[in-house]
């Protein structure tokens, strides 16, 4: 009985392990199903406007511009999860061992500067930065360009998801923005209830404000990790407030994003080659904490 549960329990619990990526991709998916119905059907158009050429040219290009925005948050999603950032099958040197170098019991091995042991992810992570619970994956030196092209992404695609919903729902309540629909986005919930609103109006304030709280989380998050990299800075190093690896903004962007650092975050197909090789590092200052 005991080694059943034991086996339930670790069933249980890996597939808990996917649950926050089954819940992300759903959540995704779903704004952008949401988004296409806007667009294909409640295409906020005049009705004149509806009858030309101009009705297709306009969904075509917002059709267009969602999907491409989807397709690299789903790809740059899979590729950050498939990208291994551990120490695993990457060799660490021999016996010299430089400054920054320390020993991981848990691995039993020497680790270069900047990696750190991940006891979710169970094994130490080159230039670790944090572990990514919403895609139970560590964010570390390999993965980094797809980590944070990932986040501008669905940033974009969020702001695009709050302009379309607004838009269409200023135009159902065919009153422009008034109090009523300012009450509306801020408590869609008693408006419902009180009957103030149809099902519909409500349906598309609730679904605004998700988009809405969603775009300032992950703004927020993008802006931080932005930060950090134009500092050449990991959220460690932001925590201890050292800054020994700064090397300028652009260095330190083509250092996460690659040689192609420019043109590389419109398609994770773009190939952009590392400069760094995740273990050597060029220090520029004390290793020491900032007092």
């Amino acid at each position: 009985m005991a080694r059943f549960m034991s086996r339930l329990w670790c069933k249980v619990e890996s597939s808990g392990r996917h649950l926050p990526i089954v819940l992300n991709a759903v959540l995704v998916f779903s704004i952008t199903a949401e988004v296409s119905y806007l667009v294909l059907v409640e295409a906020p158009l005049e009705p004149e406007q509806k009858k030309t050429e101009w009705s297709s040219m306009w969904k075509a290009m917002h059709l267009f511009a969602q999907y491409f925005m989807l397709g690299n948050i789903t790809w740059n999603a899979s590729l950050f999860v498939k990208t291994n950032p551990s120490i695993r099958g990457v060799f660490l040197g021999g016996d010299a061992l430089g400054q920054g170098w320390r020993y991981c019991y848990n691995c039993e091995t020497h680790t270069p500067p900047r990696c750190s042991h991940c006891y979710d992810c169970n094994v130490c992570v080159l230039r670790r930065d944090h572990h990514c619970v919403f895609f139970g994956q560590c964010v570390g030196f390999y993965n980094y360009r797809y980590f944070l092209t990932c986040l501008l992404f669905m940033w974009a695609g969020l702001l695009y998801a709050v302009f379309m919903n607004a838009e269409v729902f200023i135009v159902i309540l065919k009153e422009g923005v008034t109090f009523h629909s300012v009450l509306l986005l801020l408590m869609p919930w008693i408006m419902l209830v009180s009957g103030q609103v149809t099902a519909r109006a409500f349906a598309f304030a609730f679904i605004a404000d998700t988009c809405v709280v969603g775009f300032l989380l992950v703004a927020a998050f993008l802006f931080f990790h932005v930060i950090l990299m134009l500092r050449g800075q990991t959220t460690r190093e932001w925590y201890s407030t050292r800054k020994p690896y700064n090397l300028g903004a652009v260095a330190n962007i083509r250092e996460c994003l690659g040689k192609y650092w420019y043109i590389c975050w419109l398609c994770p197909l773009i190939p952009s080659p590392l400069p760094g090789d995740g273990i050597n590092f060029k220090v520029t200052g004390s290793l020491e904490p900032m007092k």
